[in-house]
């Protein structure tokens, strides 16, 4: 009788150990997919549960509010920093990781053209990409990284792992990305020859440039969520008052890109990352180069009669001396921002003569986040669907 006890007892708790762990194996077969859990790539933990183990200033330099603005991400190759500017103020800066010599990251004008929170590379053995923010369909992302203190990448921008979340939460589908050597930030700029919102007072189009107005600062506050790619980039959902759209579904204001080349004396236009049209320009002093500027308006004023433009300025590219690559392989020195001037971008703008109907039309559709960019050379062949216009300046 004991013996069959004893039987009985040892088979009732071999029962329920196989029970508990099927249990914890179907609990770790249906995990979360798309979870980025403690201890699954050790470089790229979350912190979360640990606070106080967070880097000081990626905590102190992300912010907490929504964007006031458009979001211009600026990236330095010799300070190996990231800057963030919202409406054209700096508020945030981090330590970034970009390319080696043999892989370098490309310098230019870019925006943010896909986003996945868990991305595995298709070119380097499926390595993880946390928190990736596409910026070329060949391969170039920023993304949670290691970040040694110099460059480590194969030509992407890493991140540090907390700075990386908050501003994949930040952006959106055609934020815009500037890649320089040195260090540039936005200015205020103001030119005549700078497109001006077009719309006469009580015409659903003022109406819509005045809501546009008062609303831009509430638009980033539905960043940050994954946007497939046939969305529209950086589209403004506006309820238009006293017009046949307020009846309906919101107004959707979709900011343009305008592009013009000196080497092909042409305008570019897209919107929505889709072409519209191009018109010859003429240039003053052709064989004169015109350098690479990158106009960003930034919000209606006076009612939707008047846009603030900011304006950044890249350097010219020289070719470089020898040993500069290993004085970029140490850890980098990082340089005090400088306020730099508007005053060769506004001669730039002084030479470039567009037709006043292409004018016109431009002026209709301009929005808070439209851009104008200006270059020596064409956009770069990465430019194509689903993008918006990318200028390489080297």
């Amino acid at each position: 009788m004991r013996h069959w006890m004893r039987k009985q007892t040892a088979i009732i708790a071999f029962a329920a150990f196989m029970l508990s762990t099927g249990i914890a194996h179907a609990q770790f077969l249906f995990w979360p997919q798309d979870r980025f859990w403690p201890g699954h790539y050790a470089p790229f933990k979350h912190k979360h549960h640990h606070p106080q183990t967070n880097s000081g200033s990626a905590k102190n330099a992300v912010p907490e509010a929504p964007p006031k603005g458009p979001l211009q991400i600026i990236i330095s190759i010799t300070d190996q920093r990231v800057s963030l500017f919202d409406n054209g103020a700096l508020i945030a800066r981090s330590s970034v990781s970009t390319g080696t010599q043999g892989h370098p990251t490309p310098l230019g004008v870019f925006s943010v053209i896909s986003k996945q929170r868990w991305h595995r590379s298709n070119i380097y053995s499926a390595a993880p990409m946390p928190y990736m923010q596409r910026i070329t369909w060949s391969g170039i992302a920023l993304h949670a990284g290691v970040v040694p203190g110099h460059p480590a990448s194969h030509g992407c921008i890493r991140l540090k792992n907390d700075f990386a979340i908050r501003l994949w939460h930040l952006t959106k589908r055609g934020t815009r990305v500037i890649i320089a050597r040195d260090d540039v930030q936005p200015v205020e700029i103001t030119n005549p020859h700078l497109f001006e919102p077009k719309a006469v007072s009580g015409s659903p189009e003022f109406q819509t440039a005045t809501v546009a107005g008062k609303s831009v600062g509430t638009a980033g506050a539905t960043q940050g969520s994954l946007v497939s790619k046939t969305e529209t980039p950086e589209a403004t959902s506006l309820q238009v008052p006293n017009s046949a759209a307020a009846e309906g579904a919101p107004r959707k204001m979709v900011p343009i890109s305008v592009f013009v080349s000196r080497k092909l004396s042409k305008l570019f236009v897209r919107q929505g990352f889709a072409p519209l049209f191009d018109v010859a320009v003429k240039i003053e002093n052709p064989e004169e180069p015109l350098g690479t500027h990158v106009f960003t308006a930034m919000e209606f004023q006076s009612e939707g009669a008047a846009i603030r433009w900011t304006v950044v300025s890249i350097p010219d590219e020289f070719p470089r001396i020898e040993g500069a690559t290993k004085e970029r392989e140490a850890p980098v020195k990082q340089t005090a921002l400088s306020v730099p001037s508007p005053d060769k971008a506004n001669a730039v703008l002084n030479r470039i003569e567009i037709p006043q109907d292409t004018v016109e039309k431009i002026s209709k559709l301009l929005t808070p986040a439209s851009s104008l960019i200006i270059s020596d050379d064409g956009f770069s062949h990465e430019t194509g669907n689903d993008t918006d216009f990318i200028v390489l300046t080297h």
